[in-house]
Protein backbone atom coordinates (compact mmCIF):
# COMPACT_ATOMS: atom_id res chain seq x y z
CA UNK A 1 0.00 0.00 0.00
CA UNK A 2 1.25 3.50 -0.84
CA UNK A 3 1.57 5.72 2.26
CA UNK A 4 -0.33 9.00 2.20
CA UNK A 5 1.71 12.22 2.73
CA UNK A 6 -0.60 14.17 5.01
CA UNK A 7 1.86 17.04 5.51
CA UNK A 8 0.68 18.72 2.30
CA UNK A 9 -3.04 18.36 3.09
CA UNK A 10 -5.20 21.32 4.06
CA UNK A 11 -7.27 21.34 7.24
CA UNK A 12 -10.45 20.71 5.24
CA UNK A 13 -8.84 17.76 3.45
CA UNK A 14 -7.77 16.22 6.77
CA UNK A 15 -11.27 16.68 8.25
CA UNK A 16 -12.79 14.95 5.22
CA UNK A 17 -10.33 12.07 5.54
CA UNK A 18 -11.09 11.64 9.25
CA UNK A 19 -14.83 11.58 8.57
CA UNK A 20 -14.25 9.03 5.81
CA UNK A 21 -12.25 6.82 8.19
CA UNK A 22 -14.95 7.13 10.86
CA UNK A 23 -17.56 5.88 8.41
CA UNK A 24 -15.62 2.72 7.66
CA UNK A 25 -17.08 -0.57 8.76
CA UNK A 26 -15.92 -1.86 12.11
CA UNK A 27 -16.44 -5.44 10.94
CA UNK A 28 -16.54 -6.95 7.49
CA UNK A 29 -14.40 -7.22 4.40
CA UNK A 30 -12.45 -4.15 3.30
CA UNK A 31 -10.39 -3.76 0.14
CA UNK A 32 -8.87 -0.97 -1.92
CA UNK A 33 -11.85 -0.51 -4.23
CA UNK A 34 -10.84 2.76 -5.84
CA UNK A 35 -7.14 2.15 -6.46
CA UNK A 36 -7.53 0.82 -10.01
CA UNK A 37 -11.05 1.42 -11.38
CA UNK A 38 -12.34 -1.16 -13.84
CA UNK A 39 -12.40 0.07 -17.43
CA UNK A 40 -15.77 -1.50 -18.29
CA UNK A 41 -17.33 0.26 -15.29
CA UNK A 42 -15.80 3.65 -16.12
CA UNK A 43 -16.97 3.19 -19.72
CA UNK A 44 -20.60 3.34 -18.57
CA UNK A 45 -20.15 6.94 -17.47
CA UNK A 46 -19.84 7.90 -21.14
CA UNK A 47 -21.58 5.04 -22.95
CA UNK A 48 -24.80 3.20 -22.09
CA UNK A 49 -25.10 -0.48 -23.01
CA UNK A 50 -27.89 -1.75 -25.27
CA UNK A 51 -28.51 -5.03 -27.08
CA UNK A 52 -28.38 -5.81 -30.78
CA UNK A 53 -29.74 -9.11 -32.01
CA UNK A 54 -27.50 -11.22 -34.26
CA UNK A 55 -30.18 -12.72 -36.49
CA UNK A 56 -28.01 -15.31 -38.23
CA UNK A 57 -27.19 -16.94 -34.88
CA UNK A 58 -30.80 -17.45 -33.79
CA UNK A 59 -31.78 -21.09 -33.21
CA UNK A 60 -35.49 -21.60 -33.91
CA UNK A 61 -36.55 -25.22 -33.69
CA UNK A 62 -40.03 -24.98 -32.17
CA UNK A 63 -42.24 -21.89 -32.54
CA UNK A 64 -44.30 -22.95 -29.50
CA UNK A 65 -41.31 -22.95 -27.13
CA UNK A 66 -40.04 -19.92 -25.19
CA UNK A 67 -36.77 -18.35 -26.28
CA UNK A 68 -33.57 -18.93 -24.37
CA UNK A 69 -31.01 -16.12 -24.46
CA UNK A 70 -27.27 -15.88 -25.14
CA UNK A 71 -25.68 -12.43 -24.74
CA UNK A 72 -22.16 -11.80 -26.04
CA UNK A 73 -20.35 -9.05 -24.18
CA UNK A 74 -18.65 -8.14 -20.93
CA UNK A 75 -20.85 -9.47 -18.16
CA UNK A 76 -20.89 -6.11 -16.35
CA UNK A 77 -22.59 -4.60 -19.40
CA UNK A 78 -24.84 -7.67 -19.79
CA UNK A 79 -25.95 -7.44 -16.16
CA UNK A 80 -26.61 -3.73 -16.57
CA UNK A 81 -28.99 -4.42 -19.47
CA UNK A 82 -30.62 -7.27 -17.53
CA UNK A 83 -31.26 -4.87 -14.64
CA UNK A 84 -33.76 -3.25 -17.00
CA UNK A 85 -35.15 -6.35 -18.71
CA UNK A 86 -35.13 -8.89 -15.86
CA UNK A 87 -35.16 -7.12 -12.50
CA UNK A 88 -36.79 -9.49 -10.00
CA UNK A 89 -37.50 -12.15 -12.66
CA UNK A 90 -34.67 -14.67 -12.15
CA UNK A 91 -35.23 -17.76 -10.00
CA UNK A 92 -31.72 -19.22 -9.98
CA UNK A 93 -28.22 -17.97 -10.71
CA UNK A 94 -25.25 -20.28 -11.13
CA UNK A 95 -21.80 -18.86 -11.89
CA UNK A 96 -18.29 -20.25 -12.17
CA UNK A 97 -16.18 -17.07 -11.93
CA UNK A 98 -12.39 -16.88 -12.33
CA UNK A 99 -10.72 -18.33 -9.23
CA UNK A 100 -7.87 -15.77 -9.17
CA UNK A 101 -5.22 -18.48 -9.11
CA UNK A 102 -2.60 -16.29 -10.75
CA UNK A 103 -2.85 -17.85 -14.21
CA UNK A 104 -4.62 -16.49 -17.29
CA UNK A 105 -8.05 -17.20 -15.79
CA UNK A 106 -8.57 -13.70 -14.36
CA UNK A 107 -8.07 -10.64 -16.54
CA UNK A 108 -8.62 -7.15 -15.11
CA UNK A 109 -8.46 -4.16 -17.45
CA UNK A 110 -7.06 -6.36 -20.25
CA UNK A 111 -4.18 -7.61 -18.09
CA UNK A 112 -3.70 -11.02 -16.53
CA UNK A 113 -3.68 -10.68 -12.74
CA UNK A 114 -0.75 -12.79 -11.54
CA UNK A 115 0.38 -13.90 -8.08
CA UNK A 116 2.86 -11.04 -7.80
CA UNK A 117 0.18 -8.37 -8.13
CA UNK A 118 -0.14 -6.89 -4.64
CA UNK A 119 -3.67 -5.73 -5.45
CA UNK A 120 -4.87 -9.03 -6.91
CA UNK A 121 -7.37 -9.72 -4.12
CA UNK A 122 -8.66 -6.13 -4.21
CA UNK A 123 -9.08 -6.30 -7.98
CA UNK A 124 -10.93 -9.60 -7.75
CA UNK A 125 -13.22 -8.37 -4.98
CA UNK A 126 -14.02 -5.15 -6.85
CA UNK A 127 -14.71 -7.19 -9.98
CA UNK A 128 -17.02 -9.62 -8.16
CA UNK A 129 -18.70 -7.05 -5.91
CA UNK A 130 -19.99 -4.94 -8.79
CA UNK A 131 -21.37 -7.96 -10.62
CA UNK A 132 -22.94 -9.62 -7.58
CA UNK A 133 -24.73 -6.40 -6.62
CA UNK A 134 -26.22 -6.18 -10.09
CA UNK A 135 -27.06 -9.89 -10.03
CA UNK A 136 -28.87 -9.61 -6.69
CA UNK A 137 -31.32 -7.14 -8.27
CA UNK A 138 -32.28 -9.77 -10.84
CA UNK A 139 -33.27 -12.46 -8.34
CA UNK A 140 -36.84 -12.98 -7.27
CA UNK A 141 -37.41 -12.69 -3.52
CA UNK A 142 -37.47 -16.49 -3.41
CA UNK A 143 -34.42 -16.84 -5.67
CA UNK A 144 -31.06 -18.45 -4.93
CA UNK A 145 -27.49 -18.10 -6.18
CA UNK A 146 -24.81 -20.81 -6.38
CA UNK A 147 -21.16 -19.78 -6.91
CA UNK A 148 -18.28 -22.18 -7.64
CA UNK A 149 -14.96 -21.22 -6.05
CA UNK A 150 -11.75 -22.69 -4.63
CA UNK A 151 -9.41 -21.84 -1.74
CA UNK A 152 -7.84 -18.81 -3.42
CA UNK A 153 -10.90 -16.61 -2.80
CA UNK A 154 -13.38 -18.78 -0.89
CA UNK A 155 -13.03 -16.99 2.44
CA UNK A 156 -13.11 -13.54 0.81
CA UNK A 157 -16.13 -14.49 -1.30
CA UNK A 158 -18.00 -15.77 1.75
CA UNK A 159 -17.59 -12.42 3.53
CA UNK A 160 -18.46 -10.50 0.36
CA UNK A 161 -21.67 -12.51 -0.08
CA UNK A 162 -22.50 -12.06 3.63
CA UNK A 163 -22.35 -8.32 2.95
CA UNK A 164 -24.30 -8.33 -0.33
CA UNK A 165 -26.93 -11.04 0.30
CA UNK A 166 -26.97 -10.92 4.10
CA UNK A 167 -25.35 -13.35 6.52
CA UNK A 168 -28.69 -14.84 7.55
CA UNK A 169 -29.44 -15.68 3.90
CA UNK A 170 -26.40 -17.98 3.71
CA UNK A 171 -27.69 -21.48 2.93
CA UNK A 172 -24.60 -23.71 2.64
CA UNK A 173 -20.97 -24.11 1.67
CA UNK A 174 -20.99 -27.24 -0.48
CA UNK A 175 -17.82 -29.29 -0.89
CA UNK A 176 -17.47 -30.87 -4.34
CA UNK A 177 -14.97 -33.65 -5.00
CA UNK A 178 -13.63 -32.56 -8.39
CA UNK A 179 -10.57 -34.81 -8.48
CA UNK A 180 -10.59 -38.08 -6.54
CA UNK A 181 -6.83 -38.59 -6.77
CA UNK A 182 -6.08 -35.05 -5.67
CA UNK A 183 -3.64 -32.49 -6.97
CA UNK A 184 -0.52 -33.96 -5.43
CA UNK A 185 1.84 -31.06 -6.20
CA UNK A 186 0.56 -29.47 -2.98
CA UNK A 187 1.55 -30.50 0.54
CA UNK A 188 -1.85 -32.15 0.83
CA UNK A 189 -3.42 -33.66 -2.28
CA UNK A 190 -6.39 -31.36 -2.83
CA UNK A 191 -9.48 -33.16 -4.08
CA UNK A 192 -12.20 -30.56 -3.71
CA UNK A 193 -13.62 -27.18 -4.59
CA UNK A 194 -16.62 -25.35 -3.14
CA UNK A 195 -20.03 -24.02 -4.09
CA UNK A 196 -21.37 -21.13 -2.02
CA UNK A 197 -25.16 -20.95 -1.86
CA UNK A 198 -27.21 -17.91 -0.75
CA UNK A 199 -30.86 -16.98 -0.89
CA UNK A 200 -32.13 -13.57 -1.97
CA UNK A 201 -34.13 -13.44 1.26
CA UNK A 202 -35.19 -15.53 4.22
CA UNK A 203 -38.04 -17.06 2.21
CA UNK A 204 -35.65 -18.62 -0.32
CA UNK A 205 -35.94 -22.41 -0.21
CA UNK A 206 -34.24 -25.26 -2.03
CA UNK A 207 -36.05 -28.25 -3.46
CA UNK A 208 -35.38 -31.75 -2.22
CA UNK A 209 -33.81 -34.29 -4.57
CA UNK A 210 -35.49 -37.47 -5.76
CA UNK A 211 -34.44 -40.66 -4.00
CA UNK A 212 -33.50 -43.79 -5.89
CA UNK A 213 -36.63 -45.84 -5.20
CA UNK A 214 -34.80 -49.01 -6.26
CA UNK A 215 -33.02 -48.84 -2.89
CA UNK A 216 -36.36 -49.32 -1.08
CA UNK A 217 -36.26 -53.02 -0.20
CA UNK A 218 -39.69 -53.30 1.41
CA UNK A 219 -43.08 -53.30 -0.31
CA UNK A 220 -46.75 -53.64 0.59
CA UNK A 221 -50.05 -53.11 -1.22
CA UNK A 222 -49.41 -49.34 -1.35
CA UNK A 223 -45.98 -49.62 -2.93
CA UNK A 224 -42.33 -49.52 -1.93
CA UNK A 225 -41.21 -48.06 1.37
CA UNK A 226 -38.38 -47.90 3.89
CA UNK A 227 -38.73 -48.00 7.65
CA UNK A 228 -37.82 -45.23 10.05
CA UNK A 229 -37.80 -45.53 13.83
CA UNK A 230 -40.64 -43.72 15.54
CA UNK A 231 -38.65 -43.02 18.68
CA UNK A 232 -36.74 -39.78 19.16
CA UNK A 233 -33.20 -40.78 20.13
CA UNK A 234 -32.15 -37.30 21.31
CA UNK A 235 -31.42 -37.36 25.10
CA UNK A 236 -32.60 -33.73 25.37
CA UNK A 237 -36.19 -34.85 24.92
CA UNK A 238 -37.95 -37.12 27.43
CA UNK A 239 -41.28 -37.76 29.16
CA UNK A 240 -40.75 -34.76 31.45
CA UNK A 241 -40.36 -32.06 28.80
CA UNK A 242 -42.38 -33.84 26.09
CA UNK A 243 -45.15 -35.61 28.08
CA UNK A 244 -47.50 -35.68 25.08
CA UNK A 245 -44.93 -37.73 23.15
CA UNK A 246 -44.49 -40.39 25.83
CA UNK A 247 -46.97 -43.27 25.87
CA UNK A 248 -46.87 -47.08 25.61
CA UNK A 249 -47.48 -48.92 22.35
CA UNK A 250 -48.94 -52.43 22.51
CA UNK A 251 -47.78 -55.20 20.17
CA UNK A 252 -49.47 -58.34 18.83
CA UNK A 253 -46.61 -60.51 17.65
CA UNK A 254 -48.94 -63.20 16.36
CA UNK A 255 -50.19 -60.91 13.55
CA UNK A 256 -47.39 -60.31 11.06
CA UNK A 257 -47.04 -59.29 7.43
CA UNK A 258 -44.67 -60.85 4.89
CA UNK A 259 -41.85 -58.55 6.15
CA UNK A 260 -42.34 -59.89 9.72
CA UNK A 261 -43.72 -56.56 10.86
CA UNK A 262 -46.17 -56.94 13.72
CA UNK A 263 -49.53 -55.30 14.38
CA UNK A 264 -49.72 -52.60 17.06
CA UNK A 265 -52.33 -50.71 19.05
CA UNK A 266 -52.42 -47.78 21.45
CA UNK A 267 -54.78 -49.61 23.79
CA UNK A 268 -54.18 -52.78 25.75
CA UNK A 269 -56.53 -55.58 24.71
CA UNK A 270 -56.60 -59.29 23.98
CA UNK A 271 -53.52 -60.18 21.96
CA UNK A 272 -52.04 -56.72 22.58
CA UNK A 273 -50.66 -57.29 26.07
CA UNK A 274 -46.98 -56.86 25.11
CA UNK A 275 -45.92 -53.19 25.43
CA UNK A 276 -42.93 -50.98 24.69
CA UNK A 277 -42.01 -47.42 25.60
CA UNK A 278 -39.60 -45.05 23.83
CA UNK A 279 -35.98 -44.86 24.99
CA UNK A 280 -33.29 -42.42 23.90
CA UNK A 281 -29.74 -43.11 22.72
CA UNK A 282 -28.62 -43.52 26.35
CA UNK A 283 -31.23 -46.21 27.01
CA UNK A 284 -33.22 -43.87 29.26
CA UNK A 285 -36.90 -43.01 28.97
CA UNK A 286 -37.35 -40.74 25.96
CA UNK A 287 -40.28 -39.95 23.67
CA UNK A 288 -41.76 -40.73 20.28
CA UNK A 289 -41.56 -38.41 17.28
CA UNK A 290 -45.33 -38.42 16.93
CA UNK A 291 -48.08 -37.68 19.40
CA UNK A 292 -50.92 -40.12 20.04
CA UNK A 293 -53.43 -38.65 17.53
CA UNK A 294 -51.01 -38.90 14.58
CA UNK A 295 -49.88 -42.39 15.53
CA UNK A 296 -53.49 -43.54 15.94
CA UNK A 297 -54.35 -42.12 12.51
CA UNK A 298 -51.62 -44.26 10.88
CA UNK A 299 -52.51 -47.56 12.58
CA UNK A 300 -54.76 -50.16 10.96
CA UNK A 301 -55.42 -52.57 13.80
CA UNK A 302 -54.85 -56.26 13.10
CA UNK A 303 -53.47 -55.50 9.61
CA UNK A 304 -49.76 -54.60 9.58
CA UNK A 305 -49.76 -54.76 5.78
CA UNK A 306 -52.10 -51.74 5.58
CA UNK A 307 -50.89 -50.05 8.77
CA UNK A 308 -48.31 -47.27 8.35
CA UNK A 309 -46.84 -47.88 11.83
CA UNK A 310 -45.61 -51.36 12.76
CA UNK A 311 -43.42 -53.17 15.28
CA UNK A 312 -40.40 -55.37 14.68
CA UNK A 313 -38.52 -57.47 17.19
CA UNK A 314 -34.83 -56.80 17.74
CA UNK A 315 -32.17 -59.49 18.05
CA UNK A 316 -31.95 -58.90 21.81
CA UNK A 317 -35.65 -59.59 22.18
CA UNK A 318 -36.70 -55.96 22.53
CA UNK A 319 -38.98 -54.11 20.15
CA UNK A 320 -38.70 -51.16 17.77
CA UNK A 321 -41.64 -49.21 16.42
CA UNK A 322 -41.30 -48.07 12.81
CA UNK A 323 -42.97 -45.61 10.49
CA UNK A 324 -43.30 -46.82 6.91
CA UNK A 325 -41.67 -43.93 5.08
CA UNK A 326 -42.78 -43.31 1.52
CA UNK A 327 -40.90 -40.06 1.22
CA UNK A 328 -39.33 -40.26 -2.22
CA UNK A 329 -37.29 -37.08 -1.85
CA UNK A 330 -34.37 -36.17 0.37
CA UNK A 331 -32.43 -33.06 1.29
CA UNK A 332 -29.17 -32.63 -0.61
CA UNK A 333 -26.01 -33.15 1.43
CA UNK A 334 -23.22 -30.59 1.70
CA UNK A 335 -20.60 -32.98 0.30
CA UNK A 336 -21.00 -33.92 -3.37
CA UNK A 337 -18.67 -36.81 -4.11
CA UNK A 338 -20.48 -38.56 -6.96
CA UNK A 339 -18.33 -39.54 -9.93
CA UNK A 340 -20.41 -37.24 -12.13
CA UNK A 341 -19.22 -34.20 -10.18
CA UNK A 342 -15.59 -34.52 -11.29
CA UNK A 343 -14.09 -31.95 -13.63
CA UNK A 344 -12.97 -34.63 -16.09
CA UNK A 345 -16.63 -35.32 -16.85
CA UNK A 346 -17.05 -31.79 -18.21
CA UNK A 347 -13.96 -32.17 -20.39
CA UNK A 348 -15.20 -35.49 -21.80
CA UNK A 349 -18.60 -34.08 -22.78
CA UNK A 350 -17.08 -31.09 -24.58
CA UNK A 351 -14.62 -33.34 -26.40
CA UNK A 352 -17.50 -35.51 -27.60
CA UNK A 353 -19.39 -32.47 -28.89
CA UNK A 354 -16.44 -30.83 -30.68
CA UNK A 355 -14.20 -33.82 -31.34
CA UNK A 356 -11.26 -32.17 -29.59
CA UNK A 357 -10.41 -30.23 -26.39
CA UNK A 358 -11.77 -26.68 -26.72
CA UNK A 359 -12.10 -25.34 -23.17
CA UNK A 360 -10.05 -25.73 -19.99
CA UNK A 361 -11.76 -27.17 -16.90
CA UNK A 362 -15.43 -26.91 -17.93
CA UNK A 363 -17.87 -27.79 -15.16
CA UNK A 364 -19.67 -31.14 -15.54
CA UNK A 365 -23.20 -30.89 -16.92
CA UNK A 366 -24.36 -33.20 -14.11
CA UNK A 367 -23.16 -30.76 -11.45
CA UNK A 368 -25.24 -27.91 -12.88
CA UNK A 369 -28.19 -30.26 -13.40
CA UNK A 370 -28.10 -31.02 -9.68
CA UNK A 371 -28.07 -27.30 -8.87
CA UNK A 372 -31.05 -26.77 -11.20
CA UNK A 373 -33.01 -29.54 -9.47
CA UNK A 374 -32.27 -27.89 -6.13
CA UNK A 375 -32.90 -24.27 -7.01
CA UNK A 376 -35.39 -24.17 -9.87
CA UNK A 377 -38.97 -25.11 -10.66
CA UNK A 378 -40.22 -26.33 -14.02
CA UNK A 379 -40.90 -22.79 -15.28
CA UNK A 380 -37.89 -21.02 -13.76
CA UNK A 381 -35.58 -18.48 -15.36
CA UNK A 382 -31.92 -19.48 -14.83
CA UNK A 383 -29.00 -17.10 -15.32
CA UNK A 384 -25.28 -17.75 -15.77
CA UNK A 385 -23.25 -14.58 -16.37
CA UNK A 386 -19.92 -16.43 -16.50
CA UNK A 387 -21.32 -18.84 -19.08
CA UNK A 388 -18.02 -19.83 -20.71
CA UNK A 389 -18.53 -23.01 -22.70
CA UNK A 390 -22.31 -23.02 -22.06
CA UNK A 391 -22.59 -25.82 -19.49
CA UNK A 392 -25.54 -24.16 -17.76
CA UNK A 393 -27.55 -23.91 -20.98
CA UNK A 394 -26.76 -27.56 -21.76
CA UNK A 395 -27.88 -28.58 -18.25
CA UNK A 396 -31.17 -26.64 -18.49
CA UNK A 397 -32.00 -28.34 -21.80
CA UNK A 398 -31.22 -31.78 -20.32
CA UNK A 399 -33.39 -31.26 -17.21
CA UNK A 400 -36.28 -29.88 -19.29
CA UNK A 401 -36.16 -32.96 -21.50
CA UNK A 402 -36.07 -35.19 -18.43
CA UNK A 403 -39.14 -33.80 -16.64
CA UNK A 404 -41.03 -31.87 -19.33
CA UNK A 405 -40.09 -28.52 -17.82
CA UNK A 406 -40.12 -25.14 -19.55
CA UNK A 407 -37.17 -23.53 -17.81
CA UNK A 408 -35.44 -20.71 -19.70
CA UNK A 409 -31.73 -19.94 -19.54
CA UNK A 410 -29.90 -16.66 -19.98
CA UNK A 411 -26.20 -17.02 -20.70
CA UNK A 412 -23.72 -14.12 -20.71
CA UNK A 413 -20.16 -14.52 -21.92
CA UNK A 414 -17.49 -12.52 -23.71
CA UNK A 415 -15.97 -13.46 -27.05
CA UNK A 416 -12.33 -13.37 -26.03
CA UNK A 417 -9.72 -15.87 -27.16
CA UNK A 418 -9.90 -19.05 -25.11
CA UNK A 419 -6.53 -19.74 -23.48
CA UNK A 420 -4.54 -20.98 -26.45
CA UNK A 421 -7.31 -22.99 -28.13
CA UNK A 422 -7.53 -20.42 -30.96
CA UNK A 423 -11.30 -20.23 -30.55
CA UNK A 424 -13.57 -17.40 -29.46
CA UNK A 425 -15.59 -18.25 -26.37
CA UNK A 426 -19.05 -17.02 -27.43
CA UNK A 427 -19.03 -17.55 -31.20
CA UNK A 428 -16.82 -20.65 -31.50
CA UNK A 429 -17.67 -22.58 -28.32
CA UNK A 430 -20.75 -21.50 -26.36
CA UNK A 431 -23.13 -20.89 -29.28
CA UNK A 432 -22.06 -23.95 -31.31
CA UNK A 433 -22.36 -26.15 -28.23
CA UNK A 434 -25.96 -25.08 -27.53
CA UNK A 435 -26.76 -25.42 -31.23
CA UNK A 436 -25.40 -28.98 -31.30
CA UNK A 437 -27.27 -29.94 -28.13
CA UNK A 438 -30.57 -28.56 -29.48
CA UNK A 439 -30.15 -30.14 -32.92
CA UNK A 440 -28.60 -33.38 -31.62
CA UNK A 441 -25.13 -34.92 -31.82
CA UNK A 442 -23.43 -38.32 -31.51
CA UNK A 443 -21.15 -39.11 -28.57
CA UNK A 444 -17.93 -41.15 -28.80
CA UNK A 445 -19.95 -44.41 -28.62
CA UNK A 446 -22.20 -43.37 -31.47
CA UNK A 447 -25.17 -42.77 -29.20
CA UNK A 448 -27.54 -39.92 -30.03
CA UNK A 449 -27.53 -37.03 -27.54
CA UNK A 450 -29.61 -33.89 -27.28
CA UNK A 451 -32.08 -33.15 -30.08
CA UNK A 452 -34.50 -31.00 -28.07
CA UNK A 453 -37.46 -28.79 -28.87
CA UNK A 454 -35.89 -25.47 -27.91
CA UNK A 455 -35.00 -22.03 -29.24
CA UNK A 456 -32.28 -19.49 -28.54
CA UNK A 457 -31.80 -15.84 -29.44
CA UNK A 458 -28.32 -14.36 -29.71
CA UNK A 459 -27.56 -10.77 -28.69
CA UNK A 460 -24.42 -8.66 -28.65
CA UNK A 461 -23.90 -5.64 -26.40
CA UNK A 462 -23.63 -2.26 -28.12
CA UNK A 463 -23.46 1.31 -26.81
CA UNK A 464 -25.00 4.76 -27.17
CA UNK A 465 -23.65 8.04 -25.80
CA UNK A 466 -24.59 8.61 -22.16
CA UNK A 467 -24.81 12.42 -22.24
CA UNK A 468 -28.53 13.07 -22.04
CA UNK A 469 -29.06 15.43 -24.93
CA UNK A 470 -32.27 15.22 -26.95
CA UNK A 471 -30.29 13.70 -29.82
CA UNK A 472 -28.78 10.99 -27.62
CA UNK A 473 -32.16 10.21 -26.06
CA UNK A 474 -33.61 9.73 -29.53
CA UNK A 475 -30.72 7.46 -30.44
CA UNK A 476 -31.30 5.36 -27.33
CA UNK A 477 -34.97 5.01 -28.33
CA UNK A 478 -33.92 3.86 -31.81
CA UNK A 479 -31.56 1.27 -30.29
CA UNK A 480 -33.71 -0.08 -27.46
CA UNK A 481 -36.13 -2.36 -29.35
CA UNK A 482 -34.37 -5.62 -28.48
CA UNK A 483 -34.21 -4.65 -24.80
CA UNK A 484 -37.94 -3.90 -24.71
CA UNK A 485 -38.79 -7.16 -26.50
CA UNK A 486 -36.62 -9.06 -24.04
CA UNK A 487 -38.25 -7.35 -21.07
CA UNK A 488 -41.75 -8.11 -22.39
CA UNK A 489 -40.75 -11.59 -23.65
CA UNK A 490 -42.45 -10.64 -26.92
CA UNK A 491 -40.43 -11.27 -30.09
CA UNK A 492 -42.64 -12.09 -33.08
CA UNK A 493 -42.74 -9.00 -35.29
CA UNK A 494 -46.23 -8.31 -36.66
CA UNK A 495 -45.68 -4.91 -38.28
CA UNK A 496 -42.47 -2.98 -38.82
CA UNK A 497 -41.66 0.57 -39.84
CA UNK A 498 -39.45 3.54 -39.01
CA UNK A 499 -42.10 5.18 -36.84
CA UNK A 500 -43.43 2.19 -34.89
CA UNK A 501 -43.29 -1.60 -34.57
CA UNK A 502 -45.72 -4.20 -33.29
CA UNK A 503 -44.73 -7.52 -31.71
CA UNK A 504 -46.76 -10.48 -30.51
CA UNK A 505 -46.10 -13.59 -28.51
CA UNK A 506 -47.95 -16.87 -27.96
CA UNK A 507 -50.86 -16.31 -25.63
CA UNK A 508 -51.99 -13.14 -27.39
CA UNK A 509 -49.76 -10.54 -25.72
CA UNK A 510 -49.13 -7.47 -27.91
CA UNK A 511 -46.31 -4.94 -27.72
CA UNK A 512 -46.03 -1.61 -29.51
CA UNK A 513 -42.91 0.57 -29.75
CA UNK A 514 -43.24 4.17 -31.01
CA UNK A 515 -39.99 5.80 -32.16
CA UNK A 516 -41.16 9.33 -32.91
CA UNK A 517 -44.22 11.58 -32.78
CA UNK A 518 -45.39 10.53 -36.23
CA UNK A 519 -45.79 6.96 -35.04
CA UNK A 520 -48.55 7.64 -32.50
CA UNK A 521 -51.57 7.88 -34.80
CA UNK A 522 -50.61 4.96 -37.10
CA UNK A 523 -50.07 2.69 -34.06
CA UNK A 524 -53.41 3.76 -32.55
CA UNK A 525 -55.15 2.76 -35.79
CA UNK A 526 -53.54 -0.68 -35.61
CA UNK A 527 -54.56 -1.10 -31.97
CA UNK A 528 -58.18 -0.24 -32.83
CA UNK A 529 -58.10 -2.62 -35.80
CA UNK A 530 -56.71 -5.53 -33.76
CA UNK A 531 -58.92 -4.70 -30.75
CA UNK A 532 -56.32 -6.14 -28.35
CA UNK A 533 -54.71 -5.00 -25.11
CA UNK A 534 -51.25 -3.49 -25.81
CA UNK A 535 -48.17 -2.59 -23.82
CA UNK A 536 -46.98 0.57 -25.58
CA UNK A 537 -43.54 2.17 -25.20
CA UNK A 538 -43.82 5.69 -26.53
CA UNK A 539 -41.01 8.13 -27.36
CA UNK A 540 -40.92 11.05 -24.94
CA UNK A 541 -38.18 13.49 -24.00
CA UNK A 542 -39.34 13.57 -20.38
CA UNK A 543 -41.07 11.21 -17.93
CA UNK A 544 -44.49 11.76 -19.49
CA UNK A 545 -46.05 8.74 -21.22
CA UNK A 546 -48.19 11.17 -23.27
CA UNK A 547 -51.46 9.81 -21.91
CA UNK A 548 -53.47 12.72 -23.31
CA UNK A 549 -52.72 11.54 -26.84
CA UNK A 550 -54.12 8.07 -26.09
CA UNK A 551 -57.31 9.16 -24.30
CA UNK A 552 -59.59 7.60 -26.89
CA UNK A 553 -58.02 4.11 -26.39
CA UNK A 554 -56.65 4.48 -22.85
CA UNK A 555 -58.39 1.30 -21.66
CA UNK A 556 -56.56 -0.72 -24.32
CA UNK A 557 -53.01 0.43 -23.59
CA UNK A 558 -50.46 0.34 -20.80
CA UNK A 559 -48.16 3.29 -21.59
CA UNK A 560 -44.48 3.65 -20.72
CA UNK A 561 -42.15 6.50 -21.76
CA UNK A 562 -38.89 5.69 -23.55
CA UNK A 563 -36.06 6.24 -23.03
CA UNK A 564 -36.91 7.36 -19.48
CA UNK A 565 -37.83 3.87 -18.22
CA UNK A 566 -34.36 2.70 -19.28
CA UNK A 567 -32.47 5.79 -18.14
CA UNK A 568 -33.98 5.53 -14.65
CA UNK A 569 -32.42 2.08 -14.28
CA UNK A 570 -29.04 3.24 -15.54
CA UNK A 571 -29.07 6.30 -13.27
CA UNK A 572 -29.53 3.97 -10.32
CA UNK A 573 -26.82 1.45 -11.16
CA UNK A 574 -24.23 3.82 -12.65
CA UNK A 575 -24.50 6.55 -10.02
Amino acid sequence: MVKQKFSNWSKDDLIKEIKKIQKRKKYGIVWDEEKIPETVVVQCREKLPVLKEVKNKEIKKDKDQADNILIEGDNYHCLSVLNYTHKGKVDLIYIDPPYNTGNAGFVYNDKIVDLNDTYRHSKWLSFMSRRLKLAKNLLKRTGTIFISIDDNEQSQLKMLCDEIFGERNFIALIIVQVNKGGRDYLQLAKTHEYILCYGKSEVSELNELSKDVSTFKLEDDQGKYEIRELRNRNPKFNRKNRPNLFYPIYINKSIQDKNKHCAISLTKSKGYELSTIPTNSKGEEGCWRWGKPLTEKNIVKNDPDKSQVVAKQKKDGGWNIYEKSRKYTTKAKTIWDETEMRTERGTIVLREIFGKPVFDHPKPVELVEKIIRLGAKKDSVILDFFAGSGTTGHAVLNVNAEDGGERQFILCTNDEDNNGHEMKIATDICHPRIEKVINGYKDSKGQSCGNYKANMKYYRTNFVDAEQTDMNKKKLVDECTEMICLKENCFDEVKSGKQFKIFKRNGGKYLGVIYDDDGIEPLKKEIKKLNKKFNVYVFSLDESAREEEFEDIIDSVDLKPIPEVILNVYRRIFK
